[in-house]
């Protein structure tokens, strides 16, 4: 099968943001085969390169002047399992939604809490993504990526991901160095579940459930999302835009002083965590529109296009949104979405 390239290939329909962009060169990329061949006799060399997977967690503010690579990889197996765990491996370009299903399905528990996350497989260790009270780290075993330069596929051990709080090599020492072929779970048999997360707990004690399994998680996360995050197919969002803020023991007494009502979570690196949306919706930004780029009514974490918004629009907003923040609280937020 001959590899198709397309020219001027308009990126609206493959970010969730709904941005209207063109790339000077569109490859999509079905294999691991493909992938190595296309990385080994890259006709574009010296033209920038961006691998896009669900294109969930990216802001475009201008077209692509360069080739985006679309990885469209499918596939799920059991490559070890005993008593008491199962390691599966899932391509990269499987949808991360369709692999807790199928997961949970089987009864393999750990990642229920992360359903509904947009994106693909081969983002989640990219992002550590992570919520209710779980990360995609607390069962992550392995992947493999291939390197751009060299086409050479190496596995990645959890310790050498150096996964954090929506972090990973992959977004720093190794940026644009690597494409994820696959990712391996270490998944357990006899799930126990976690209903750490205030909300899921609240959502069974309206629900009246009693016994718990992981089906009831992924159910309650379902419930939670749908109430109070907006769906990418019916208004144009990336998600979180803003991450949650870390704050010394210190820092964070000083600013309970001065508010009172402050949400602050003790970690286990004795700092907290504020909730970003509380600081975003006590500047007045939750349900703000300007045009058609505004901030979510029910989550002041979500930027949304409303209908035509350019990326430019959404970063503006998100960049007065920031300088708000700071000049209230002395706070600096950080973008969770990576800015094209």
């Amino acid at each position: 099968m001959v590899m198709q390239v397309k020219e001027k290939y308009s990126l609206k329909h493959l970010n969730t943001f709904g941005i209207d962009v063109m790339t000077k060169y569109f490859v999509g990329l079905d294999n691991d085969r493909e992938i190595k061949k296309f990385l080994l006799n890259n006709p574009y060399k010296g033209l920038p390169l961006l691998i896009l997977g669900g294109g969930s967690n990216i802001l475009f503010t201008k077209d692509f002047d360069g080739v985006v690579l679309k990885v469209n990889t499918k596939g799920i197996e059991i490559i070890a399992e005993d008593f008491e765990n199962v390691f599966v491996k899932a391509k990269a370009g499987e949808v991360w939604n369709d692999f807790v299903n199928f997961c949970v399905e089987k009864n393999y528990g750990g990642i229920e809490n992360l359903a509904m996350i947009p994106g693909c497989v081969g983002a989640s260790p990219i992002q550590n993504i992570g919520a209710y009270g779980v990360e995609m780290k607390d069962t992550f075993h392995q992947l493999e990526a291939i390197n751009i330069h060299s086409g050479e596929i190496k596995k990645f051990t959890k310790a050498e991901c150096t996964l954090e709080y929506r972090d990973s090599i992959f977004k720093n020492e190794l940026k644009g160095q690597y494409i994820i072929l696959s990712v391996t779970f270490k998944l357990s048999k006899n799930p126990v579940v976690n209903i750490s997360y205030g909300a899921i707990r609240k959502d069974f004690e309206l629900m009246g459930i009693k016994s718990i399994t992981i089906q009831e998680i992924r159910d309650a996360v379902c419930r939670i999302r749908l109430n109070k995050l907006p769906i990418p197919d019916e208004i144009a969002n990336a998600g979180s835009f803003f991450k949650n803020y870390y704050i010394s023991k210190k820092k964070f007494e000083t600013l309970k002083n001065s508010y009172p009502d402050i949400p602050g979570f003790k970690t286990e690196h004795s700092c907290y965590k504020l909730a970003s949306a509380w600081l975003i919706e006590q500047c007045g930004w939750k349900g703000k529109r300007i045009g058609d780029a505004g901030v979510h009514e029910k989550q002041a974490l979500v930027l949304v296009n409303y209908g035509s918004a350019k990326g430019n629009e959404i970063l503006k907003l998100a960049n007065q949104i920031k300088n708000s923040v700071k000049e209230k609280f002395c706070i600096e937020l950080e973008t969770e979405v990576n800015i094209i």
